[in-house]
């Protein structure tokens, strides 16, 4: 098991726009499972490339146990709004509300390079939104319309 060190906020690579996965080798393959540790040893529900240093489009989203490789994503459809309290692994301690859509579609490939799209509502499509949004070099916080305490997280 490797855990990866998770950038913070201040540190330039969560600044920076992805370059896209060209080569799907032993490599990347090895960095999806050392992001698969990291993302469970935070017990985070998604984790982005720039988050460990990486400057690649990747992300990972845990649903529930189920952890899911996202290389190149590109967002295809979004619908309706939400508004959930935030965080994020790499801005610790700050929660916020954001507007998020409700329903988001996404075209990715998987970890051997095979095209596939799903679709996800909720907390899903929440957490594709924000992980995408690391692979612009934005963090939440940039779009948090009223912060929140920890212990007031309480979803409208």
């Amino acid at each position: 098991m490797a855990v990866l060190e998770i950038r913070k906020k201040g540190d330039e690579c969560l600044t920076k726009k992805c370059h896209a996965v060209t080569v799907f080798d032993r490599r990347l393959k090895l960095l999806l499972r050392d992001m698969r540790d990291t993302l469970i040893d935070s017990n985070g529900v998604g984790l982005a490339a720039p988050q460990v240093g990486i400057l690649r489009r990747i992300f990972l989203v845990n649903d529930d146990g189920d952890i899911r490789v996202y290389i190149n994503p590109q967002i295809l459809e979004r619908k309706g709004e939400q508004h959930p309290v935030e965080g994020c692994l790499s801005v610790p301690n700050v929660f916020g509300k954001v507007v998020r859509p409700m329903y988001v579609k996404i075209a990715a490939l998987d970890e051997n390079g095979e095209p596939f799209e799903e679709e996800a509502e909720g907390l899903i499509a929440e957490c594709f939104e924000h992980e995408y949004e690391h692979l612009d070099g934005h963090l939440f916080d940039e779009k948090v319309y009223e912060f929140v305490e920890p212990d007031g997280e309480d979803d409208e």
